[in-house]
């Protein structure tokens, strides 16, 4: 399990931080002079270099989002102009993209983190710009929510695999739909019929900490507190719920750990949105008390599965159930090991979970939870004070990832295996690159008291 720093703190991490935010700034240049967008979004490296794969251009966000997150880190004007440039020029068909459940990465991450800036006075307050930025993200909210499967205790935004398919990923998507609903928006449907975005928002998130998340309740023989499935797979002629399953995992009954560090990220999230509402909005369904009630669960669930399975470094395996993971011994009873001979780690389920445990231990601490609340948020501080070192942080001038040893899609087999090497190890993802930057800003701004928390919600009016 992960051998948490109980000494460290926010502060004791900035020189890191300085060096990072350099590193960040050259890999940002180095993608705008070499990569040759007419291939589509940068996804993943091969060789250092940045590469495509046509499925969903779901990263491209993260890549614009990524230079906005640089500018707000360091002041950089040449990260705020290209960001928002390549917003402006690149991002509105993924605001109308009805066939994807990844609005929340990609227009969250570039328009409401520009409105963000504006409502937090890093940018210039424009009349015309800030009601751009809000049409982008009312209409993103409205679109994802329109990817609807209705179950019988409820309902979920379906994954593009279809309507039966519910991804654990997608919680983070609901930050859209949140957005959307406190700018005011409504989306009307057939014979406008007026559909609130927040009580769909809500149905995902149960459907997730239902079905997704396990409490070690008996559910089957691989029921374990915290554990999540990456697929759920639902029947949608009667809505009942059929099996778990994976697509980037090992199986349903193992845990893909980039897909339990998006419910780590997204349960904790959404419990701080819901101190922006007023009680009132929460009654329909069943009360504030309620609804914290579940959603907490799921989040010191999923924190505390990874905790425990998770070597001591705070850098975990691709999936808990590899199949070649035995090979490794007592492998998590020590630093994980990218070079090994028999499975890859990925530390961008490590850069995501990590905010994850430090929302989660923020908001414990603010509930005056105490001593769980530094628990969790030492665990996060933990993970990213190993990211922020080699073998994780790329310091070599000509590989353009900044986050090492992330890992794509290892059934399919599509990540970059280095000669001679029985398995992939040494590249970096655009989620990887643009989550470290998002975790090192977080962690930035709880260093410095003058600077507001950082929330995806801080770009509502306050």
């Amino acid at each position: 399990m992960i051998q948490i720093n109980d000494h460290l703190t926010p502060a004791d991490l900035s020189s890191k931080l300085t060096r990072f935010w350099e590193l960040s700034a050259k890999k940002i240049r180095l993608i705008d002079a070499e990569y040759d967008t007419t291939k589509g979004s940068p996804v993943f490296t091969a060789a250092g270099k940045y590469t495509t794969r046509g499925w969903t251009e779901w990263t491209q966000g993260f890549q614009y989002g990524s230079s906005i997150l640089q500018f707000d880190a360091t002041g950089d004007s040449y990260f705020l102009d290209e960001g928002r440039r390549q917003t402006v020029q690149a991002m509105a068909p993924h605001v109308s993209h009805i066939g994807v459940h990844d609005h929340g990465f990609n227009n969250v991450s570039t328009y409401g983190n520009l409105l963000r800036l504006m409502r937090e006075g890093r940018i210039p307050q424009q009349d015309w710009e800030q009601h751009f930025y809000e049409l982008a993200l009312k209409i993103s909210g409205a679109v994802q929510a329109s990817r609807w499967t209705t179950i019988k205790n409820g309902g979920f935004i379906h994954s593009f695999n279809g309507p039966h398919s519910l991804f654990v990923d997608t919680i983070r998507s609901c930050r859209a739909l949140v957005v959307s609903h406190s700018l005011g928006h409504v989306f009307q449907a057939e014979n406008d019929i007026r559909i609130n975005l927040l009580d769909r928002a809500l149905q995902h998130i149960k459907a997730t900490a239902d079905y997704s998340v396990f409490y070690g309740e008996g559910r089957d023989s691989y029921d374990v507190w915290g554990r999540t499935a990456h697929e759920s797979v639902f029947n949608t002629k009667d809505g009942n719920f059929r099996c778990p399953n994976s697509q980037q995992g090992y199986t349903g009954f193992s845990t893909w750990t980039r897909g339990l560090a998006w419910a780590m990220c997204g349960f904790p999230e959404q419990l701080e949105y819901l101190n922006t509402l007023p009680d009132t909005e929460l009654e329909p369904f069943g009360g504030r008390e309620a609804v914290e009630a579940w959603m907490l669960k799921a989040a010191t669930a999923t924190c505390d599965f990874y905790i425990e399975y998770t070597p001591t470094d705070g850098v975990p395996y691709w999936d808990t159930g590899a199949p070649f993971l035995h090979l490794l011994g007592d492998y998590l009873d020590r630093p994980a090991d990218p070079f090994n001979a028999f499975e890859p780690v990925d530390s961008s389920a490590a850069a995501i979970g990590a905010q994850g445990l430090l929302r989660l231990g923020n908001y414990l601490t603010a509930k005056g939870d105490h001593e769980a609340g530094q628990r969790y948020t030492r665990a996060g501080l933990t993970v990213l004070n190993t990211l922020l070192d080699e073998p994780y942080l790329s310091t070599d001038p000509a590989h353009q990832g900044l986050l090492l040893h992330s890992i794509y899609h290892r059934p399919n087999g599509w990540d970059y295996i280095p000669a001679g090497s029985p398995i992939p190890y040494g590249e970096s993802s655009m989620w990887g690159d643009y989550h470290l930057r998002e975790l090192a800003l977080y962690v930035q701004r709880l260093a410095d008291p003058t600077q507001p928390y950082y929330t995806f919600f801080n770009c509502l009016p306050r």
